[in-house]
């Protein structure tokens, strides 16, 4: 049942699938800022992508290596803070604020709970999966964490401050461009 890469490495598919996160959750992401169309969703994405980018040139300042020898080497970037923990709890973060403060979008079921309920418990076995995989160190993980704990409400806060009035018109723009070409 387990995945061929998983074997190799030894790693039951539960934990292979946790340290491919990056993977999973950017085309799943990527899939949901194309569903809904929506310029909000394509902000929140563009926001991962920021947490990530400040999250590693921190990390160049801090230079703190990692914990372990991962496959028989080390690996060559710095482990504080951790870069996963840090955008898998703006995800968190900023999911949880939107469900609590956003219009729902017209292309999204109306569920409030359900997005929290999934977030949450996915991101914290996330982050500590960065542990279990021998990547992080607790005061890694949990650096990151603060990270985008504190990352998600700024950037939703620009959201929610007035860069939000120019979603619809970033929106009907991307219909008309999309409805010229097909």
């Amino acid at each position: 049942m387990a995945h061929d890469e998983g074997r190799q490495t030894g790693l039951p598919w539960w934990l292979y699938a946790l340290d491919k996160t990056n993977a999973i959750v950017t085309t799943l992401t990527g899939c949901f800022v194309l569903y809904t169309g929506s310029a909000g969703a394509a902000y929140f994405a563009t926001g991962a992508v920021l947490c990530s980018v400040t999250v590693k040139i921190l990390k160049r300042f801090v230079r703190q290596p990692r914990p372990v020898i991962v496959n028989g080497r080390r690996k060559k970037t710095y482990g504080m803070p951790s870069t996963h923990s840090a955008v898998i709890t703006y995800f968190a973060t900023y999911i949880s604020l939107a469900c609590l403060y956003l219009p729902m979008h017209p292309s999204l079921p109306a569920s409030r709970v359900l997005p929290v309920f999934l977030a949450l418990p996915l991101a914290t076995t996330i982050a500590v999966s960065r542990i279990w995989l021998g990547h992080h160190t607790w005061p890694q993980v949990g650096a990151g964490c603060v990270y985008g704990l504190l990352f998600a409400p700024l950037w939703f806060k620009l959201w929610t401050g007035g860069l939000n009035e120019y979603g619809p018109v970033v929106e009907d723009m991307v219909r008309s461009y999309v409805s010229f070409y097909t």
